[in-house]
């Protein structure tokens, strides 16, 4: 019997019950007991194949890290596919209008960068206070945000439907890869299991219906003929649109939340706002 090659030594049993240990070429016979346990080939020859315990354990923690970095990575990126395919934009052929959408919010936080690097120094303050008016500042700067977004919306024809899920998907997307693309990357292929990735990945599911409740608010605002009665409703929603990652770090901040807590609560805000801005948009569009 010609055995295979492996890096480990492989023992040979026959009918005497001698065993040959084959290693790079050598033979030695062994008397009595096999080493190990046994996996049984043709006729009467079974082999033992001696493993390295720290070779299996590092090629187990390989594939579990794998399969969590495609968990990660399914969870992250899939509902965004699943949007575009599902909400038409694909039919209209309407990819590179996202890219456009995308390339826009690239220039808007650039521009927010250089703002708060030029008037907003970092805090120097006492560790653990927390600076409420800087922080309710920077949180002001995220009005380019929606100017941005009425700037892809208005570059583009067509219903108001499709004007928003354009400026959302390109706007979200855009996100989603500049900040979340290498975390990922780099840490949930790591060999330390953390619940942190799982929940940057719940986190970009959470932004995307954001970015799409932000989008039709900011399409409601700019309509010149939008009724009156919803012009304070409209003006609040775009305050929380605008101020949601303040709030969320002041909640975090005074009731010391944690981080499931933390994006559970930014999930039940997230989705009442997009509650409140699809009653107002159906209302709106059935109206007229």
């Amino acid at each position: 019997m010609k055995p295979s090659h492996f890096n480990s030594c492989i023992y040979v049993q026959s009918e005497t019950r001698n065993y040959s240990k084959i290693d790079s070429g050598s033979a030695r016979t062994f008397k009595g007991d096999a080493p190990e346990d046994f996996v049984t080939c043709s006729c009467h020859f079974k082999i033992t194949i001696l493993l390295d315990p720290r070779r299996i354990n590092h090629t187990e923690s390989s594939t579990m890290t794998l399969f969590h970095f495609g968990n990660c990575f399914s969870l992250a990126y899939f509902p965004y596919f699943i949007t575009y395919k599902c909400s038409g934009l694909s039919e209209y052929n309407a990819f590179w209008r996202c890219v456009q959408a995308g390339a826009t919010y690239l220039f808007v936080q650039l521009c927010k960068m250089l703002f708060l690097a030029t008037f907003f120094p970092t805090w120097e303050g006492a560790a653990g206070v927390y600076d409420f008016v800087g922080e309710f500042m920077k949180a002001t700067v995220d009005l380019a945000d929606l100017l941005g977004l009425h700037l892809v919306m208005s570059r583009n024809a067509g219903k108001g439907e499709y004007k928003i899920m354009v400026a959302a998907m390109g706007w979200a997307t855009a996100e989603l890869i500049m900040s979340r693309c290498i975390p990922l990357w780099v840490g949930a292929r790591g060999i330390e299991f953390d619940w942190k990735y799982i929940q940057m990945s719940f986190d970009s599911n959470i932004s995307l219906v954001h970015y799409i409740a932000m989008a039709a608010v900011v399409w409601m605002f700019t309509r010149y003929d939008l009724p009156k009665s919803f012009r304070l409703p409209v003006t609040i929603l775009l305050g929380l649109c605008v101020y949601k990652g303040f709030l969320m770090e002041l909640f975090v901040h005074v009731f010391l939340l944690g981080s499931w807590t933390a994006l559970l609560v930014k999930a039940v805000l997230t989705g009442a706002i997009s509650l409140c801005s699809l009653f107002l948009f159906v209302t709106l569009v059935h109206s007229n």
